[in-house]
């Protein structure tokens, strides 16, 4: 899973967020377990394209699949939904990472 982090890190990072979601389908439905590094860096690229909702959904779909959120991954969505002023956003995500006692 490694390569394919830093993968799809690299494709985000190059503005090729189109291809990072396609590998990371690929790998999804291939039936890969994703580990957190790989949703984590998946919600990155989502917000630095201003995809918040996606992201949002991730984090969400990383939850049921049995992968729990650190604190860095709370961190990439809070500061951009506070950057983009959808601030009742980032609060309900504040709340949520301190109910699971994260903060």
């Amino acid at each position: 899973m490694y390569s394919y982090t830093i993968l799809v890190g690299g494709l985000c990072k190059n503005g090729r967020l189109e291809d990072a979601q396609e590998v990371y389908r690929d790998l999804t439905i291939k039936g890969y377990h994703l580990d957190a590094k790989m949703y984590t860096v998946m919600i990155n690229g989502l917000c630095k394209e201003g995809f918040f909702d996606e992201a949002l959904s991730l984090l969400s779909k990383m939850k049921d699949n049995g992968c729990t959120p650190d604190g860095v991954t709370y961190e990439i969505i809070i500061r951009a939904l506070f950057e983009s002023d959808r601030n009742d956003k980032a609060v309900k995500v504040i709340r949520e990472m301190i109910a699971r006692g994260l903060l």
